[in-house]
């Protein structure tokens, strides 16, 4: 590839004033890249990816409900995208949370994960009426920093000012996007390739080389990060590559997170788009074989626990109603269960001594009053790889 060939697929840097300083800022080709991306030399990685997705696809019809895997992996997914972002909640957090058997407000960590889950439902309900658009990212992001300390950073909106990734000052900065002059034009390119045909890429390709535009863009001033790679699961799903919303990167960014950086770098800086779907694929097809792993193991726990109740416990019909419920969600207290059952308190809390007693159910505070019941063995299988990254400087 000859060096004026290569050189089509920079962008173009633009000297703009930000902060008292003037900076260069970066402006992007429009995609589909030129040269065009190199398939053939893809090819492998894009069959195991593809593979991958069709194993998941699969196992998901296995479950006895769906949609309560869904609901737990989006609140896994919640947790590693924001822990990227730099929050310090876990998942046990966010869950214990949403089940109200922590008092008190929400710390703003948690709030920000849950937000996030709200974007994330969202924007996968929004897309059975509006195309997926720059209308819908805008009108996720307005739900992404809702409340929480995103909420001056201009929720649902563009930016105007000019932002910087990296650095303590626009000068030292790592990358300089777009100046907002510019962005509008790189917007509509990005919303054009989105619905393109005319490039014949595959759909996995698509979402890689959007996801890396997305973040190149930085179109707003606070959440960025985690709109982009939103955006991944969102197009997969639009292009009937995933029939559920089930792949989400964050853990394996969040694992390879300074390979991640530097390949977008690379991208920008030498147009390497090559290196870097790569390394998307091969992140496609290891966050699929783990769901798959994780869906396999869920449905063999539930069905090894209903029996072992069916056999050996004292109460079993309303165990296992308890137990249907807790793999809704694998913490819940004693008076939501009478609640949700509609059994007597004395009938609940035999139900749950006996749970305790095969193992099933750990009680998690210690107090004789208002009891926190978790359904451990599912929990861990959930929370594998979420705990918070260490604080870097």
């Amino acid at each position: 590839m000859s060096e004026h060939a290569s050189n089509r697929r920079l962008g173009r840097f633009i000297e703009t004033p930000v902060a008292g300083e003037t900076v260069r800022a970066f402006v992007p080709p429009a995609l589909p890249p030129h040269p065009p991306i190199d398939v053939l030399a893809l090819l492998d990685r894009l069959g195991q990816a593809e593979r991958a997705l069709g194993l998941l696809d699969g196992i998901t019809m296995l479950l006895p409900r769906q949609e309560l895997f869904l609901y737990m992996y989006v609140r896994k997914e919640a947790v590693l995208s924001s822990q990227i972002e730099g929050t310090q909640s876990t998942l046990s957090d966010l869950l214990r949370f949403e089940t109200e058997a922590q008092a008190g407000q929400p710390i703003d960590d948690i709030r920000e994960v849950s937000n996030y889950v709200d974007a994330m439902m969202y924007g996968l309900d929004r897309l059975q009426e509006l195309p997926l658009s720059l209308r819908l990212i805008r009108e996720m992001h307005e739900r992404l920093l809702q409340s929480g300390r995103g909420g001056t950073k201009s929720p649902g909106d563009f930016r105007r000012s000019q932002n910087w990734i990296g650095g303590s000052r626009p000068g030292n900065a790592l990358f300089v996007p777009p100046p907002p002059t510019e962005m509008e034009a790189c917007l509509d390119a990005l919303e054009r390739f989105m619905h393109e045909d005319e490039s014949r890429l595959p759909a996995l390709i698509k979402a890689g080389l959007l996801h890396v535009q997305f973040e190149t863009i930085h179109p707003f001033l606070d959440g960025n990060g985690r709109i982009g790679r939103l955006l991944v699961t969102l197009y997969l799903c639009v292009n009937g590559v995933l029939h559920k919303p089930l792949l989400y990167l964050s853990l394996y960014l969040k694992t390879h997170r300074n390979d991640y950086y530097r390949l977008l770098q690379e991208v920008r800086e030498h147009g390497a788009w090559e290196a870097w779907l790569e390394f998307f694929l091969t992140g496609v097809a290891e966050t699929a074989n783990q769901a798959f792993d994780a869906a396999s193991r869920i449905v063999d726990l539930f069905k090894v626990d209903r029996e072992r109740i069916t056999m050996e416990s004292d109460r079993a019909g309303s165990a296992l109603r308890l137990h249907e419920l807790f793999q809704q969600n694998p913490y819940l207290t004693a008076n939501q269960l009478v609640e949700r059952t509609g059994l007597s308190p004395p009938t609940v809390n035999a139900a749950l001594a006996d749970l305790e007693r095969l193992s099933v159910l750990k009680e998690v505070t210690g107090r004789k009053r208002g009891r926190v019941f978790s359904y451990w063995r599912y929990l861990a299988i959930l929370s594998e790889g979420t705990d918070p990254l260490p604080h870097t400087e």
